[in-house]
């Protein structure tokens, strides 16, 4: 036991991020597919921002949670993605004990933040359909912007705990990570501390914040399930469930993800990987596609800022 606690986590300097362990001819194809995957990122939310910020009839509550949803996928892929095609390339594939300590912090802010989102926009679409006549009354823009901070402040209290938790832990047996970024699963993997705090921490928080979140995603959708069947016209069913389809798209691939990634044992590290892909990246980078795509208000707005873009285009070919 003195053995194991000599060496404390203060002398480790950096980390080494493992990876995908495949042959290293196959790092230009995954190095190709990420940057791919992130420009798709970028010029997803950007854009969503973009569109939401500058036309004002997208000035409502949905629109203004869903330019924080686009803010948010942007930021953690952010803490990916950059780091992660670099390892591609490099022999060290080495990260530094403050940016492994960074990149837990952020991601696991940013991924708890979108999870009381994605509640929020459920309890959005709630109010919306069920009770329409107090719609504008009760997502007051106060409101709004107190349950997109609370996500942020939910967000920041869960990261500062397991992150501290986390790199207490003394890494004397390794610094080889085995992933592709710093989560605290493969951290424990390589730690010769005690973990059993760890845990506790690590289930407490998933049970404040998952729990809770897809509780309220149930409910809301159980009552607009309930009222939608009771609108009397098809066309009526129809334009109320596809306010909800996205929404629906968007929490069935990061809750799926995510769950399967925790129910997965320590023992397969490697399906670990791709079900973190695609929460890190995969549901970043769809996120804006479904949104745009089966929605008639975001579809409108980008034709009339491409319209701009077109005359403005045409108008200085037409002076040259």
């Amino acid at each position: 036991m003195s053995d194991r606690g000599t060496n404390n986590h203060s002398e480790v300097t950096d980390f080494i991020l493992v990876g995908f362990r495949v042959r290293s001819e196959l790092h230009i194809l995954l190095f190709l597919i990420f940057l791919f995957v992130y420009a798709m990122i970028l010029l997803g939310n950007v854009g969503m921002m973009t569109i939401i910020m500058t036309d004002p009839r997208l000035n409502t509550p949905m629109y203004f949670f869903l330019g924080n949803l686009s803010f948010i996928d942007l930021f953690y892929s952010s803490v990916i993605a950059p780091k992660a095609m670099i390892n591609f390339w490099s022999e060290s594939k080495s990260i530094s004990f403050a940016g492994c300590v960074t990149q837990l912090f952020l991601f696991a802010l940013f991924i708890v933040a979108e999870g009381f989102l994605l509640a929020a926009m459920a309890y959005d679409r709630f109010i919306a359909i069920c009770n329409p006549l107090l719609y504008s009354v009760q997502m007051t823009a106060h409101l709004c912007t107190q349950l997109v901070a609370g996500s942020y402040i939910c967000g920041c209290f869960s990261s500062i705990l397991l992150t501290s938790v986390t790199f207490t832990l003394s890494f004397c047996a390794s610094r080889a990570i085995d992933h592709f970024y710093c989560d605290y699963r493969p951290l424990q993997r390589i730690s010769c501390s005690d973990i059993y705090f760890l845990k506790v921490v690590s289930f407490f928080l998933c049970s404040i914040i998952i729990l809770p979140t897809i509780i309220v995603i149930i409910v809301s959708y159980m009552y607009i399930v309930s009222t939608v069947l009771k609108i009397r016209s098809s066309e009526g069913r129809k334009k109320a469930f596809s306010t909800c389809s996205s929404h629906l798209g968007v929490v069935s691939v990061l809750y799926g993800a995510v769950i399967f990634m925790y129910f997965i044992p320590d023992r397969f590290p490697e399906l670990s990987k791709v079900a973190s892909l695609c929460y890190t990246l995969v549901t970043p980078m769809l996120n804006p596609l479904i949104y745009s795509l089966r929605n008639k208000d975001v579809k409108e707005a980008l034709r009339k800022i491409l319209g701009k873009k077109i005359l403005l285009f045409n108008s200085i070919l037409t002076v040259t």
